[in-house]
């Protein structure tokens, strides 16, 4: 390990934390330095299976050492909260996973403490991060597509048996766990107001959303249609349209490819996404840069486009009855 290298802590030993872990063990400038479980023995095992140097068995403990400059919330969302809280409150950055709090209430209050005590914070949505987000915003901005007037996002995995779906305690159903890519494509390319907005969802028999969609209407005569489905297989597509041609992105949580069509659907090109390690890299350096330059919050995800996400997802969830018991009624 350089000096000069991000030294990260992960906070939680989930199939989450393995992805940022592996992808973190081929980085440059960025070190897995100590992991946090509630249990020293999960602690131990994953940080001998990664290489990383210290394990703690209680999170308080990470958040006490001194040598992290980058606290990785790993956890389920359901339990983001309070661990995010007492970090920012020990004065260490933050990346949290997405969905970045339970709802808009949790959301706001950790943004305030972070702004009060000038800490790092930023939502770890991987797709922001990465460099294709530019590419597409470049193709928009250059007039090939004409002006935009549709924007589409799918997303669906069949694991409507997992804890993390089915369970309210674990913030569960589709739209925390998928929606949210969807709902951040669109956001990424056009992010004019909200005129109007409808939806429709189908419940589990724990009233957690298992498959949704959402329609909305734009300024400016652009409209957005999402689904997300935790209970079926789904293309995972996602299209910019406009009055020139049309794009196709392929996997909207982790794009690979951009085709390109003009008119009568006649294919123009394809922007393959340059090779990765996971894809994950790109928000680790992103926090790297931002802390290195004194910021408080990274450009590729304010803060308050955050609450504006979280704020949607609350709306949406109220309105089909998918309640959490850290939500407010």
């Amino acid at each position: 390990m350089k000096q000069t290298d991000l030294r990260v802590g992960i906070i939680a030993t989930g199939w989450i934390a393995e992805k940022a872990a592996l992808t973190i063990q081929h980085m440059e400038g960025v070190t897995c330095h100590a992991v946090a479980s509630r249990t020293f023995e999960k602690a131990d095992a994953f940080a001998r299976k990664w290489g990383i140097a210290h394990a703690y068995g209680s999170y308080s403990e990470l958040l006490d050492a001194e040598d992290i400059d980058l606290v990785y919330v790993g956890t389920p969302h359901s339990h983001h909260f309070d661990v995010t809280m007492e970090a920012i409150q020990k004065g260490k950055p933050c990346l949290v996973e997405k969905a970045f709090m339970a709802n808009y209430d949790q959301s706001l209050a950790v943004v305030k403490a972070a702004r009060e005590q000038k800490v790092f914070l930023a939502e770890a949505i991987w797709t922001r991060y990465q460099p294709v987000v530019k590419t597409i915003r470049e193709i928009i901005k250059s007039g090939r597509l004409g002006e935009l007037r549709l924007l589409t996002g799918s997303i669906g995995y069949s694991m409507g048996d997992k804890p993390r779906i089915m369970r309210a305690d674990l913030c569960g159903g589709a739209l925390l766990d998928l929606g949210v890519y969807g709902i951040n494509f669109v956001r990424m390319f056009c992010d004019a107001k909200i005129e109007q907005i409808e939806s429709q969802c189908m419940k589990s028999d724990t009233d957690m959303d298992l498959t949704n969609t959402i329609s909305w209407r734009m300024e400016g005569g652009i409209m957005a249609n999402i689904q997300s489905s935790a209970c079926c297989v789904n293309d995972n597509q996602g299209t910019i349209c406009g009055t020139e041609g049309y794009l196709i992105v392929d996997n909207i949580n982790n794009p690979q490819s951009v085709k390109i069509h003009k008119r009568d659907r006649v294919f123009v090109e394809e922007i393959k996404v340059p090779q990765q390690i996971t894809g994950y890299e790109y928000q680790f350096l992103a926090c790297k840069d931002a802390i290195n330059n004194g910021l408080t919050e990274t450009p590729y995800m304010p803060l308050d486009e955050t609450l504006y996400i979280m704020k949607l997802m609350d709306d949406l969830r109220f309105k089909w009855g998918v309640h959490y018991p850290m939500d407010k009624r």
